[in-house]
C-alpha cells in the first residue's frame, strides 16, 4: 500500500478523532457553564459563548465532518487493499477490519472519552475552528437534518436530533454514577419525569381519611376541631360527606374570634371559602401549575359519579418531588412498647392480629379492617383525632379502650394507640370521646 494513501488515511481519521471529542464536549457544556466562563475572562469564552447558544447547528457540523472524514478513510483504505492483495474478497475483509478497529478505537472510544472528562477545554479548542467552518458551510448541515427528520417517523421538521425521556433519564443517572450530582437530586429529576404521568387521585388524601366539620356547627365547634386535629383546613360538608360544601381555613376562624368573641356562637358557613372541585383524573403536574395560578392551596377530587374522592393540596404534589415532607421532632416509633399493667402503646399500622397476639390470643381477624388504626376508626364511624377513644371487644369478651395519641407528620395522622384493659369505672363499649 502507498504511503501517500496510509498518510491520507491517517490524516482523515486524525480530523474525525478531533471531530469526534467536539461532539462529546460541546453535548456536555451547558450555557450555564460557558457564562461562567465568559464572566472569569477564559480565553476562546466569546466563542464558546456562541456554540452553547446554539450547540444542535455545531453538533451538526462536527457530525458531518466526522462522517465524512471516517468514510474518506475509509475509502483510501479499500482502494488500497485492492491494489495490494490480488483476491478482491480478501482485500474487502482486511479493509473492513482495519476501519472497524480504526473507527472503534481511534474514533469511537478515546475522543468521546477524553470529550466528556475534558468538556470545557474540548468545546473552547472546537469553538475556533467550528464557528468559522459552520459559516462557510452555511445551510448545509441544516438541510442534510431536515432531510434526515423528513424520513424519519413524526410529525413536521426538526432542527436536529433531539433526547428523548428514556435518554434523559440515563443522563441523570449517569451523572449520580460519575458523582456529579447527589442520589436525592438524581431522584428528584425522575419524581419531576414522573409526574406528568401522576394523576391526582395518586396523590389526594382519600374522603375515608379526611377530618371534616358540617356546617351547622359553630365557629367554636370548627376552631376546637382544627387545634385537636392540627389541620389548617377542613372540608365543610353539607348533607353528608360526600357533599363538600366548602373549605374553612384556621386563620380565618382566629381573625373572625379575634375581632368579635360573639363569633364563635356563628355558624361555620359564615367563615368557610368556596370549595375548588377537580376531576380525580386530573393530571398532578397540571393542577398544580393551575394551583400556582389561582393561588388555591387545596383542591377537593371528584371521582366520575360526581361524589367526592378526597382532597388534595400543594404540598401532597410537591411530596411527589421532593419525597415525604417531615420536621425534625419526628422519630422512629417501635410498633409496640409495653407500658406495664397489659397497657402498650402500639403504632396504627400495627397489625390487629399481632395485637390478639398481645392479650394471649391466637386468632384475632375483623373482616373490615386490618390494622389497629382501622379498627379504632371503624368503632368511631370516622377519622380518630388526637384524644378520640372507643372501647373493642376480644372473641373471649374482655374489653381493650383504644385511645388515639397525638398526630404526626405534615397530614397530622394519628401515628400511635394506646391499649389498655377496660376498668370497671369505664364507661360502657362503644363510648366515645369527642371534642365539643
Amino acid at each position: 500500500m502507498s504511503p501517500q494513501l496510509v498518510l491520507g488515511a491517517i490524516a482523515l481519521v486524525v480530523v474525525a478523532w478531533l471531530a469526534a471529542c467536539a461532539e462529546a464536549g460541546i453535548a456536555r457544556v451547558s450555557s450555564f457553564r460557558a457564562d461562567e466562563a465568559v464572566r472569569s475572562g477564559r480565553r476562546g469564552s466569546a466563542r464558546l459563548a456562541q456554540i452553547a447558544a446554539d450547540p444542535t447547528r455545531y453538533l451538526n457540523v462536527a457530525l458531518l465532518v466526522r462522517v465524512v472524514c471516517e468514510m474518506a478513510a475509509a475509502s483510501l483504505i479499500t482502494y488500497g487493499c485492492l491494489k495490494e492483495f490480488a483476491g478482491t474478497a480478501e482485500a474487502l475483509l482486511i479493509a473492513i477490519a482495519i476501519m472497524v478497529l480504526v473507527s472503534y478505537v481511534a474514533v469511537g472510544v478515546s475522543p468521546r472519552t477524553i470529550g466528556r472528562q475534558h468538556p470545557l477545554n474540548t468545546a473552547t479548542a472546537a469553538a475556533y475552528v467550528l464557528v468559522p467552518l459552520a459559516r462557510v458551510m452555511g445551510p448545509i448541515p441544516s438541510l442534510l437534518i431536515l432531510i434526515g427528520n423528513a424520513l424519519t417517523p413524526g410529525k413536521g421538521f426538526r432542527r436536529g436530533p433531539f433526547a428523548s425521556e428514556a435518554e434523559l433519564r440515563a443522563m441523570v443517572d449517569l451523572a449520580e454514577a460519575e458523582s456529579l450530582i447527589e442520589d436525592e437530586e438524581r431522584r428528584m429529576v425522575h419524581s419531576v419525569f414522573e409526574l406528568g404521568d401522576t394523576l391526582v387521585r395518586e396523590v389526594m388524601v382519600p374522603r375515608t381519611d379526611l377530618v371534616v366539620i358540617e356546617r351547622y356547627k359553630t365557629i367554636r365547634q370548627a376552631l376546637t376541631l382544627a387545634l385537636r386535629s392540627g389541620f389548617s383546613r377542613i372540608p365543610v360538608t353539607g348533607e353528608n360527606e360526600d357533599d363538600i360544601v366548602g373549605i374553612v381555613y384556621l386563620k380565618d376562624l382566629v381573625r373572625k374570634t379575634h375581632i368579635s368573641r360573639d363569633a364563635e356562637n356563628e355558624l361555620v358557613s359564615t367563615a368557610m371559602r368556596p370549595a375548588f372541585f377537580v376531576p380525580d383524573t386530573k393530571n398532578a403536574g397540571d393542577l398544580l401549575r393551575e394551583m400556582q395560578k389561582e393561588r388555591n392551596h387545596v383542591a377537593v377530587a371528584v371521582d366520575e359519579y360526581g361524589g367526592t374522592a378526597g382532597i388534595v393540596t400543594i404540598e401532597d404534589i410537591l411530596e411527589e418531588i421532593v419525597g415525604e415532607i417531615t420536621d425534625e421532632y419526628d422519630r422512629e416509633i417501635p410498633p409496640v412498647e409495653e407500658l406495664g399493667e397489659d397497657r402498650y402503646r402500639v403504632t396504627a399500622r400495627l397489625d390487629i392480629t399481632d395485637l390478639g397476639e398481645l392479650y394471649g390470643l391466637e386468632e384475632y381477624d375483623d373482616e373490615d379492617v386490618e390494622t389497629v388504626g382501622g379498627l379504632l376508626a371503624k368503632r368511631l364511624g370516622r377519622v380518630p383525632i388526637a384524644g378520640a377513644s372507643s372501647v373493642v371487644e376480644l372473641p373471649d369478651a374482655r374489653e381493650l379502650r383504644l385511645t388515639a395519641e397525638a398526630a404526626a407528620g405534615r397530614r397530622n395522622k394519628i401515628v400511635t394507640v394506646l391499649v389498655e384493659p377496660v376498668a370497671p369505672a369505664d364507661p360502657p363499649a362503644g363510648e366515645e370521646e369527642r371534642p365539643e
